[in-house]
């Protein structure tokens, strides 16, 4: 089997018509930087933009094309003299540079657009075609709007821009029209009908506008299409382009459908989608395929049992196999007891069934107000389920004094093993003054990781809930405490979190619950 033939190019437009989604326009570097990260991804074209836009694009393409040497670098042009002219000085240094022109075709755009007609559209596309050639054998041609274009008018231009020296031809599907099923007939229709199709490598643009943007595009793959044009996480014009992690991930997870393969290293997938959204701003949705925050997340207590015991029983690729860490189980109320079994034997805690039994009945009171439940919400479930905590630290007594022309003060009384000890402290704040006193009367300074205070219910009087996360030892342990005061919720939430940690230590004594 010839191994070039069951080659899919990808053709990426993300510095092209990725940069035309609205908010997401880069500066130089910022481009650079992708069309870096395109390189170390693996990418077969790279369209690094519209040279004649822009003095600021040319310049952006012309870089690209003198420092990115693996990809063929691709910079468009309308279908005129001047465009094609200013594409190839932009690309010229390139490694291997492509022109790709494009002009409309059908005739919705001929007749309010162009305001030309059929025969003066084909001459035209034939002669910028014929101008390309003399700079570079490697051009592509494109009609745009291919997809709403009089099926014979289309044969008739692809069969003239070929002849005339196109070694690719775009058929787009520019305004996101066409459905899946059409789409392959189309493409089908063309290899019929174009007698000389086979010299020219035949690629598909889909945008998105009906959500089909993928779907179109692996349809017209498995009819014929060897090149796909697509963006790192589907931004583009409208509703964008087709998503290229979402295409190579298609072929590479249905080899046994589709047959073909990519040169995609996709294990750089999630890094390169990190990277844009870092660069543009542009956040993806978490239930988006491959790349979401949800997409290899799972909270429903069947698959999470399923997962647990094979991995493959929910999900059809690996998070490692587009650059994820692992798989994240997510344990809200709809998590089954042997994951949340499971998350307990990783936090470290060896439980019996019926231990196991009585922290699930709690989480699942608490899931149903939170919606996930963290790893600090499970630990303290099992210290009040399974464990009592001989409490080493008991808070008595607590005044503070601040003001904008105070020093931040407080005064404590607190009872360390059984004893009555008072102390002061001073700080930048009242909390900070309050934490100082209780470190002094404990004698105690761990690492204070995180410090969170949220209202329990709305109003100046709201009860004020305090989380205090410290480490020790490469163990970290969170501390609550609730009170309508806030310093004092502080407080307390700083104490529980300190007898937890003297839990951890094995210097109190652990009461099994009965």
């Amino acid at each position: 089997m010839d191994t070039k033939k069951k080659r899919i190019l990808i053709f990426d437009t993300t510095l092209r018509d990725g940069e035309q989604s609205p908010g997401a326009s880069m500066n130089l570097d910022e481009k650079l930087r992708i069309a870096r990260q395109l390189e170390k991804l693996g990418v077969d074209i790279i369209e690094a933009g519209f040279p004649i836009a822009s003095d600021g694009d040319f310049l952006a393409v012309q870089q690209i094309a003198r420092e990115v040497r693996e990809p063929q670098i691709a910079a468009l042009a309308r279908a005129n003299l001047t465009d094609i002219d200013r594409a190839w000085q932009a690309i010229k240094e390139a490694a291997r540079p492509r022109i790709h022109t494009f002009i409309s075709s059908s005739d919705i755009h001929l007749k309010y657009q162009l305001k030309k007609t059929r025969a003066q559209v084909l001459k035209e596309a034939r002669a910028a075609v014929a101008h390309a050639c003399a700079y570079t054998p490697n051009v592509e041609f494109s009609p745009m709007d291919a997809t709403r274009t009089d099926w014979d008018y289309l044969c008739d231009m692809v069969e003239a821009v070929i002849a005339t020296g196109a070694t690719t031809v775009n058929i787009p599907d520019t305004v996101g029209y066409i459905i899946p099923d059409e789409f392959g007939s189309l493409i089908d229709y063309l290899f019929k009908k174009v007698k000389n199709i086979r010299k020219a490598v035949i690629s598909v643009h889909c945008h998105n506008d009906l959500g089909l943007a993928v779907a179109n595009s692996l349809a017209a793959v498995k009819h014929g299409a060897r090149q796909v044009e697509c963006t790192i996480n589907g931004i583009g014009e409208r509703a964008g382009n087709a998503a290229m992690e979402e295409v190579v991930m298609a072929l590479e997870t249905r080899k046994d459908f589709f047959g073909f393969r990519t040169g995609i290293k996709t294990e750089h997938i999630y890094q390169s989608s990190r990277l844009l959204t870092h660069i543009t701003g542009i956040p993806v949705q978490p239930n988006k395929a491959i790349v979401g925050a949800n997409a290899f997340a799972h909270e429903s207590g069947i698959h999470q049992d399923g997962l647990i015991k094979e991995k493959s029983t929910y999900e059809i690729m690996t998070p490692k196999s587009v650059g994820i860490s692992g798989t994240h189980l997510v344990l809200g109320k709809h998590s089954g007891r042997h994951a949340v079994s499971e998350h307990l034997k990783k936090m470290g805690y060896k439980l019996t069934a019926g231990d196991v039994k009585k922290v699930f009945l709690r989480f699942k009171e608490l899931a149903d107000i939170k919606k996930e439940i963290f790893d600090e919400d499970l630990e303290a479930i099992v210290y009040e389920e399974v464990y009592k905590i001989a409490e080493r630290y008991k808070l008595i007594y607590l005044n503070v004094v601040s003001g904008n022309v105070a020093i931040p003060t407080a005064t404590m009384q607190m009872e360390v093993d059984g004893k009555t000890v008072q102390d002061a402290g001073f700080g930048v704040g009242p909390v900070d003054a309050t934490f100082a006193a209780i470190r002094k009367i404990t004698k105690t300074n761990y690492h204070l990781l995180k410090y969170v205070v949220s209202a329990v219910t709305g109003g100046t009087d709201a009860l004020g809930e305090v989380m205090v996360q410290l480490k020790y030892n490469g163990r970290s342990v969170a501390g609550r405490g609730a009170e309508p005061d806030v310093i004092v919720a502080s407080a307390k939430a700083y104490i529980n979190a300190l007898n937890r940690l003297e839990f951890l230590k094995g210097d109190v004594k652990k009461v099994k619950v009965v």
